[in-house]
């Protein structure tokens, strides 16, 4: 079977290796720390986020839809991960990132990649920075080097640790806490091409080595040793009722993971000019964590700043990610033994500054400042996801969205009823016509502009009927600006229509759209209306309707609204009327559109 790699390697060359070799090397020295950072921080042992970091990275480097992407454990897992943990333990996280996998294998063969861009921005914002002040208020307890901490679920209870236990600050690990974030900010300033996090917790292990070794929290004294060995294949125990009881929680993994990943890959064009392919992507990432649990990693995802260091160092190809993953394969082979003496506080910097990095907090402060209905999706997601769970929050942030977007499309429907201004040269029909008491009581002429759907039916139906109730003959509907019609606005339309024929009335559609025409026709709306009643133009169906009023009662109307009725209330015999308006319809050169 050939392998479609879609041109990501097409005129590779030696030099292109030189530049990935660089780039997946600077890339790896980066993801060593985080990796255990993260790992730690959901909960499980360091080397479970090195693990994750060498298979899922290489895995979604090769199998995935952006040239760029580099995967691995994210912050943006942390708090999912720490909250299944706390509550399942692990082997039942490596369960639930495995059925995650499967639902993000089955995403992409299903091509659902598309519908990520379905999320509205308010959301992702909103649990993006509730995660941000998860992860960083997790650290504070490792920055401050307080002890008898225990781990919760709940945002607020771990906020009630942190209080409870403040008069046990170890002023050493603050020491090492503020030389780490020290470096990690003004590394850059020196030197630019080393990551600032690495330098941090070098210089800060080695203080701590040299003379705090004993007064610190280590790696080591808490975690014990990293075993600087290949990751062990192992099949977790999977049942029915595991899968049952993790079905929400992997379903809460995969969301995350494949919107993360698809916002990193989008990134990622955004730098490069390229396009990735979102349905692939879901592919690679589902692979990944499909395979990864079996050797004891956690769930892994796109990596938006990694990724965007990749493409900073000259990234050309996947193979700087795969690069990326071999370099943290040889690190931990060589290096293990060295991570026990990393104090957690020389860790704790570098995940608030991940925090601090990801909250979005331009964009938060931006949509705030709009106060509309955005600001609201935006405060509720936020304090949904800091304060119960992710997936409350998400859920609850979509169907506020969906309401407010339904409130207002339904306050963008407008049904004017409307006459040809006689005024104007042009004779375009026009509402403020009717408003100034001009009204033909045969033929009602409607301008109808917005979707007919369930938020905006009974809007539509309401105006209608009371037109119904005044009992004209011909109803013409112009329907130029009506682009889509739903199920509900079927229904409504549909008793529109009956309605109108029981009291003896005939409905004209003018300018109907294609896609329109179609969805009448497949809803059986188009068979309860006469095929002739259909019209290019007002004119057209203004023309028309004089075969279906009554002329008799024009005779004497002073009205005026239409260009015909100067004939027809003139008070000549029917017969000859008949072909005064025939004859006056066919020299018409008003245009009523």
């Amino acid at each position: 079977m050939r392998v479609k790699w879609s041109g990501r390697f097409e005129g590779y060359s030696f030099a292109h290796f030189k530049k990935d070799l660089l780039s997946g090397t600077i890339v790896g020295i980066i993801a060593v720390p985080l990796a255990m950072s993260f790992a730690i921080a959901s909960g499980v042992k360091p080397e479970y986020g090195i693990y994750t970091a060498i298979i899922a990275g290489i895995l979604i480097s090769l199998l995935g839809g952006s040239k760029f992407q580099i995967g691995g454990p994210t912050g943006a897992f942390v708090p999912i991960l720490l909250g299944i943990v706390l509550v399942y333990g692990y082997e039942n996280l490596l369960i639930a990132g495995l059925m995650a996998g499967i639902m993000l294998l089955l995403m992409g063969i299903f091509k659902l990649g598309s519908l990520i861009k379905f999320i509205p921005r308010p959301v992702t914002v909103g649990f993006t920075a509730g995660i941000a002040v998860i992860i960083f208020t997790g650290q504070i307890g490792n920055f401050l080097g307080l002890t008898n901490m225990e781990q919760h679920e709940k945002f607020h209870m771990n906020v009630y640790e942190i209080a409870s236990n403040i008069d046990t600050v170890n002023f050493y690990s603050l020491l090492v806490a503020m030389i780490s974030f020290a470096l990690i900010l003004m590394a850059p300033k020196v030197l630019p091409k080393v990551p600032g996090a690495l330098i941090g917790i070098i210089v800060s292990s080695v203080v701590t080595v040299l003379f705090l070794q004993g007064h610190v929290a280590t790696i080591g004294s808490t975690y014990g040793a990293i075993p600087n060995t290949l990751p062990q294949f192992h099949i977790p125990e999977v049942t029915l009722e595991r899968i049952y009881m993790l079905i929400g929680p992997a379903f809460v993994i995969a969301m995350l993971g494949g919107i993360e990943s698809l916002l990193s890959a989008v990134v990622a064009d955004g730098m490069t000019n390229s396009k990735h392919n979102s349905n692939r992507e879901l592919i690679g990432q589902g692979v990944a964590n499909i395979v990864t649990p079996f050797f004891g990693g956690i769930p892994a995802t796109g990596a938006i700043a990694r990724t965007a260091t990749n493409i900073k160092s000259g990234a050309v190809s996947p193979l700087s990610g795969v690069i990326h993953g071999i370099f943290v394969l040889i690190t931990l082979l060589l290096l293990a033994p060295l991570a026990v003496h990393i104090p957690l506080a020389s860790l704790a910097p570098v995940l608030m500054m991940v925090a601090w990095n990801m909250s979005e907090r331009h964009h938060f402060v931006h949509i705030l400042k709009l106060k509309s209905g955005d600001s609201l999706v935006l405060c509720i997601t936020f304090l949904l996801t800091v304060f119960m769970s992710l997936t409350v929050a998400v859920i609850a942030g979509l169907i506020l969205a969906v309401i407010l977007f339904a409130k207002s499309m339904s306050d963008s429907l407008t049904v004017s009823k409307v006459l040809p201004n006689l005024k104007n040269e042009n004779g375009k029909v026009q509402p403020h016509v009717v408003a100034d008491l001009h009204e033909c009581p045969q033929i009602s002429i409607y301008t109808i502009e917005g979707p007919l759907f369930f938020g905006a039916a009974e809007k539509f139906e309401q105006t209608m009927l009371k037109t119904i109730q005044e009992n004209p003959k011909v109803f013409i509907l112009r329907m130029r600006k009506v682009p889509y019609i739903d199920s509900t606005g079927e229904e409504y339309f549909r008793n529109i229509l009956q309605n109108i024929k029981a009291s003896g009335g005939i409905v004209f559609l003018t300018n109907v759209q294609p896609g329109l025409e179609q969805m009448l026709k497949r809803s059986g709306l188009y068979n309860l209306m006469e095929e002739e009643h259909f019209y290019h133009t007002t004119n057209e169906a203004i023309s028309a309707a004089f075969q279906y009023i009554q002329l008799n009662k024009c005779i004497g109307c002073t009205h005026y609204e239409l260009e015909e009725c100067r004939l027809l209330s003139n008070g000549v015999p029917l017969p000859e009327q008949e072909l005064l308006v025939q004859k006056k319809l066919t020299e018409a050169t008003i245009l009523r559109v």
